[in-house]
């Protein structure tokens, strides 16, 4: 009798105190989830407008210019390539043509919207780190097995792949921890 109400008061103590632990661990990993998430998920111009103006007018007068005359050389060269290599035009092909038309112009295309690009790459960046915040933050929490301990019912067992009873559950859990 004195035995069991021993076993009776250890037990919800040691249920009170895992409990406790858990809860306070997932109050804690939630709020750094959200403050990281908040953190990462900010578009760069929110991050540092002034920094931002800056990289995207570098982009703008700079980067572009330079690019467009790279890609000017590159295009040129390999039209003399195609005429060169089709014998000065003895052996003709229309399709030749057609072919450096639709290169240049995919070429000039995706210069000229780098900074579109780069950005959507941001945008995409942004909404899969919000949502995925949110997943976390609203998946994260302790476990819901509570009642069940109190009560004596059978509750899962972390790594052990059976149901046990909660008086098992925290006896091994808590061997377990003091094992370390």
């Amino acid at each position: 009798m004195i035995f069991d109400a021993i076993q009776e008061w250890f037990q919800e103590l040691l249920i009170d105190g895992i409990i406790s632990n858990l809860t306070g661990m997932f109050d804690t990993l939630n709020t750094k989830v959200g403050e990281i998430a908040g953190e990462v998920g900010m578009t760069p111009s929110a991050w540092n407008s002034g920094i931002f103006n800056m990289v995207r007018n570098l982009s703008e007068t700079v980067i572009v210019p330079i690019a467009g005359i790279v890609l000017t050389f590159v295009m040129c060269y390999e039209l003399i390539q195609l005429i060169v290599e089709k014998n000065n035009l003895h052996d003709f092909d229309t399709w030749i043509f057609f072919k450096w038309i639709f290169k240049s112009f995919c070429a000039v295309l995706i210069v000229t919207n780098t900074w579109n690009i780069v950005m959507a790459v941001f945008d995409v960046a942004q909404n899969v780190v919000s949502q995925s915040a949110g997943v976390i933050i609203s998946d994260a929490g302790p476990p819901t097995w509570r009642p069940s301990l109190r009560t004596g019912a059978s509750a899962p067992c972390w790594g052990f792949g059976s149901r046990a009873s909660s008086w098992d559950c925290v006896r091994r859990s808590s061997l377990s921890v003091f094992s370390w």
